[in-house]
């Protein structure tokens, strides 16, 4: 096993995961199996109850997980399937080892952060990496990003990890990256100075990077990066300049014109191999049509929702049409402004602030025949409006909200839990499609599998009362409703279960695929 470290200096939110991700997708495509590992250091044992406001985006793993926004990024770059153990937090390291001192493990030893810890830390970067794929075969590489900023106390350990690690495998087993930032002056020089002190730093600790990838607004000069190498002591071929793009998935391309792919291999002893270029004409295709889309959201920041952007630009890859999103603030958009689009998307989410304006939202949509894509807690919302203006039960809402009919209910073995974390109906569930349906039409199977986050579902008792007014429930688990749609609409249609969270930038999400294409449809027919 081959490991790619990636850390990050000057600051935070420079995009070590994009990196990471495009020099996971680089090796991918000269045909190396690639895997990924997230260190987070935070103390949470995972991101399921962080505020995504201030963390972004929970993405859900297909056991369950609830993991950090980067992972997916691998997914979606890399095209696999992660497990709870790629993403690695200080609060799942510290309580293995304290349980561990529970149960008595270390017989006696005072347990401390070196050897204790840090073994801990290496065991669950190797047992990640070993991990096998779905076709029972393990990867050739893996990457490990680790979160945070060098020089950050909560990072120590894992640093101190990564440090052993290196004297304890073979040297073309083992390369660091490091990413920083290179800032422009007021008279347009960039400076080199924040990257020499981050070099400083990792020296400190007793790393060294064998490449800098250096984040900027504008391409790095050849000045620039001999300065860079003479500081940093490394070779000028090994500084990277990463210069802000238009879209993420240019990345990799940019990065493979940097000449990245040879200083990696010549490091990790990697055989010359053929490139494929299928991404690279993926991302470079152009669009033949331009849609727009309203996303009616309440939490005001796009990273929470990465992975509905995400598979947005996924389907109109496909279609060869641009996805224009407009986010629109569900507490202070007018209802007027919802006919400038060709189509309204309602987003998951917890929580009473903004439902009122969502729900006005979804009516707008069904009653004036405008493409709609409800996700989750938009799915549930979906039914409430429906029961409100088509069953007349104007007090229709969801047990989360309070008083009211409620058409949405809690989760029958969500009853009694005293714990948040990890406890919602998480990860993949089957559903089977009903013949005959938009959701059939959408994905021409029978039986799919999709990942779930949410702890209420559509309430038993209101079931067939929905459907003799008109709501198709065209896919189910059971006697739980997954999907609805209505006949006599264009395209209205809205899942419990998060179908971006599977969607790739070479396979889209068939919800997602549908939606723009009605989306085109209503442009034209305006």
């Amino acid at each position: 096993m081959k490991y790619i470290i990636i850390t990050g200096g000057v600051m935070s939110g420079l995009g070590k995961g994009i990196t990471a991700a495009s020099v996971g997708r680089i090796l991918k495509n000269r045909g190396y199996r690639v895997t990924a590992v997230k260190i987070d250091p935070y103390l949470n044992i995972d991101a399921g109850t962080m505020n995504p406001a201030q963390h972004g985006e929970v993405f859900v793993l297909k056991d369950g997980s609830e993991v950090d926004l980067d992972l997916g990024n691998y997914e979606r770059f890399l095209d696999i399937e992660l497990t709870a153990g790629h993403n690695i937090t200080t609060g799942k390291v510290y309580r293995t080892v304290i349980d561990k001192e529970r149960r008595g493990d270390f017989l006696g030893e005072t347990v401390q952060i070196i050897p204790h810890i840090t073994d801990q830390i290496k065991t669950c970067i190797r047992q990640a990496a070993e991990q096998a794929f779905t076709d029972g075969e393990k990867a050739d590489i893996c990457l490990v990003e680790v979160g945070g900023t060098v020089g950050d106390i909560e990072s120590m350990p894992f640093l101190e990890a990564i440090r052993q690690m290196r004297g304890e495998l073979p040297a073309h087993d083992y390369i660091l990256l490091h990413v920083t930032l290179i800032p422009e002056d007021t008279m347009g020089d960039l400076k080199t100075k924040p990257t020499q002190h981050s070099v400083k730093a990792l020296r400190e600790l007793g790393l060294h990077a064998e490449i800098i990838v250096g984040r900027s607004d504008r391409p790095i000069s050849a000045h620039t990066k001999r300065k860079i190498s003479a500081f940093c002591d490394l070779p000028q071929n090994a500084v990277i300049s990463a210069a802000t793009v238009p879209d993420i998935y240019e990345v990799p391309m940019e990065m493979e014109k940097e000449g990245i792919a040879e200083v990696l291999a010549a490091h990790l002893g990697l055989e010359k191999r053929e490139v494929d270029t299928s991404w690279y004409r993926l991302v470079t295709k152009e669009y033949t049509s331009r849609v727009t889309v309203a996303i009616v959201s309440k939490y005001g920041i796009e990273d929470v929702y990465i992975s509905i952007k995400e598979a947005l630009k996924h389907a109109g890859r496909a279609l060869s049409t641009e996805v224009k999103i407009g986010w629109l603030d569900a507490e202070r958009y007018e209802r007027c402004q919802l006919k400038d689009y060709d189509g309204i998307l309602i987003p998951g989410g917890f929580g009473k602030r903004g439902i009122e304006g969502k729900i006005e939202a979804i009516r707008f949509a069904r009653e004036n025949n405008i493409p709609f894509l409800g996700l989750c807690l938009g799915f549930q919302l979906a039914v409430v409006e429906y029961a409100r203006h088509k069953l007349n039960i104007p007090d229709a809402t969801s047990e989360e909200f309070g008083e009211g009919s409620h058409v949405i209910a809690l989760l029958p073995e969500q009853e009694g839990l005293h714990e948040l974390g990890g406890t919602m109906r998480l990860g993949n569930y089957i559903a089977d499609i009903r013949e005959g349906t938009l959701a059939m039409n959408l994905y021409k199977k029978k039986e799919i599998t999709e990942r779930h986050r949410h702890r209420y579902e559509v309430n038993p008792r209101y079931i067939k009362n929905l459907e003799k007014a008109g709501l198709i429930f065209s896919a189910t688990n059971k006697n739980r409703m997954e999907c609805l749609e209505l006949s006599d609409h264009p395209f209205f249609f809205a899942s419990q279960f998060h179908p971006e969270f599977k969607s790739r930038p070479t396979r889209a999400s068939p919800p997602y695929l549908g939606f723009v294409e009605a989306c085109r449809v209503n442009k034209r027919t305006k």
